[in-house]
C-alpha cells in the first residue's frame, strides 16, 4: 500500500453512474463530513491514480486514502462503510476472504457501464458537494 498526503479522499469513476450513485450514498450519511472525493477524471483524481497504478483511461477500482494508505477494490469500500455512522458492522466483512471479495469487486467493477450505464461526461455536484471534491 502507497502513503499520499492527503487523508480520507475517495478517487472514483466520475463518468460511472454506478459510482456518482456511490459518492452520493457516502455523503447522505457521512455526517461528520469526513469524506471528501475526487474524480479520476480530474488532474488530482488522475494523478492520485498515477500514484496508486491505477489506469485513468480505463480504472478498473476505486480507490480510498484513510490513515496516509490506499485501499482498494473491497478494502476501500469497507473502509469506508466502517468508517460512516450506523455501518461499522461492515467490519465484519474483512473476514470474508479478500481475494472472495475481490472477485465479487472485480465482476461489478467490470460490468458497471453495461449494467448501470455511463455519464457522457463527469456528473456535475450540487454545492454542498462541489465543496468535499478534490480537483
Amino acid at each position: 500500500m502507497s502513503k499520499w498526503p492527503d487523508d480520507d479522499v475517495i478517487l472514483y469513476d466520475g463518468v460511472c453512474i454506478f459510482c456518482s450513485r456511490w459518492v452520493r450514498f457516502v455523503i447522505a450519511r457521512d455526517t461528520t463530513r469526513r469524506f471528501r472525493f475526487t474524480p479520476i477524471q480530474s488532474d488530482y483524481g488522475t494523478r492520485l491514480a498515477k500514484t496508486f497504478g491505477i489506469d485513468p483511461e480505463d480504472p478498473d477500482t476505486n480507490a480510498v486514502v484513510h490513515g496516509g494508505v490506499a485501499f482498494m477494490k473491497s478494502d476501500a469500500a469497507l473502509t469506508v462503510l466502517s468508517h460512516l455512522p450506523g455501518w461499522r458492522w461492515t467490519r465484519a466483512l474483512f473476514t470474508v476472504p479478500k481475494p472472495l471479495r475481490d472477485a465479487v469487486y472485480s465482476l461489478i467493477a467490470r460490468n458497471r457501464y453495461r449494467i448501470f450505464g455511463k455519464y457522457e461526461t463527469c456528473f456535475v455536484p450540487d454545492a454542498d458537494m462541489r465543496a468535499r471534491v478534490l480537483e
